[in-house]
């Protein structure tokens, strides 16, 4: 049983890893707190040329937004979504995901950062 439960987070882990190929730097934040919890999230990329990306495919914002409307129709109450901004990227396309984000019901997103210096 519990070699069963060790490949399940093997396979489960290596999903996780493949939406985050993408090469992507990620902005520095001095107040970022981590998440003591993972909730169901869909990570929303957005590389330096303002292209977005959903599981490393480039996705129009119409087709985000379909993709978006059913993930809160089967998780209605926690649907999350995580956007990964590269920091060279202008600040339009975010605004973009974050709109679509509303327009579909995700009130719990977030954009990410990597860990900055102290001060």
């Amino acid at each position: 049983m519990v070699f069963l439960l060790l490949i399940f987070f093997l396979v489960t882990s290596e999903f996780e890893d493949e939406e985050r190929q993408l090469d992507i730097v990620l902005p520095s934040a001095t107040s970022a707190v981590p998440m003591t919890s993972k909730p169901r999230e869909v990570v929303v990329d957005i590389d330096a040329d303002g292209t977005v990306f959903l599981r490393g495919k480039a996705t129009p914002l119409k087709e985000l937004e379909l993709l978006l409307q059913k993930a809160v129709a089967s998780n209605p109450t926690n649907q999350t979504v995580v956007i990964r901004a590269d920091q060279n990227t202008s600040f339009q396309p975010v605004v973009n995901v974050m709109d679509v984000c509303n327009r579909t019901g995700v009130s719990d997103y977030s954009v990410s950062t990597k860990d900055g210096p102290a001060g």
